[in-house]
């Protein structure tokens, strides 16, 4: 058994859908703001921005901004193979890789972030945050793509409370 650590971590889910379509819900800018974000824009290396149905391509940049968060993040697409794999650059110096594989019923879905400092700030706001994060966002995707439902909030702004990202669980 692998040591748990928190420079890293690790979330998986099963998700009864083509394999295609998760990986348009990741790696397209319509995909990916159709059960993640509220705004995602994906600029090529000649910087003009990509079209919202074209996949992403390694040397991208991309500027996400989620419903009930006013930031946002900034980072680098570093591969992306057009199919089952594809890793960005994530809070500052991390990496999210996340791996398609077609288990016959199902495409299970691993998600791996790491690269994540250990310093205490970063244990908590990171490790933490981005766990807890991405554990219900990938519920999210399951939920779209298997019943057609949304479980994060756009309806209520979230925003006024200070703790909001720490205490409800569909930011």
């Amino acid at each position: 058994m692998e040591l748990l650590t928190f420079d890293s971590f690790t979330k998986k889910i099963y998700i009864k859908a083509s394999l295609e379509k998760i990986y348009w819900c990741w790696a397209t800018t319509e995909g990916i703001m159709s059960w993640f974000l509220r705004r995602a824009e994906y600029l090529g290396a000649d910087a003009k921005v990509r079209n919202p149905s074209d996949f992403i391509q390694e040397g991208d940049t991309y500027i996400w901004e989620w419903h009930n968060w006013d930031g946002q993040e900034k980072g680098s697409v570093l591969k992306a193979n057009g199919k089952d794999f594809l890793e960005i650059s994530f809070a500052g110096d991390c990496r999210v890789a996340i791996t398609l594989q077609d288990k016959s019923s199902s495409i299970l879905v691993t998600l791996k972030q790491y690269n994540i400092p250990t310093d205490e700030k970063s244990k908590m706001q990171i490790h933490y945050g981005c766990s807890n994060g991405w554990t219900f966002w990938l519920a999210n995707l399951k939920a779209y793509l298997e019943h057609g439902i949304l479980l994060n909030e756009t309806e209520h702004d979230l925003r006024q409370f200070p703790n909001a990202g720490l205490e409800f669980v569909n930011m």
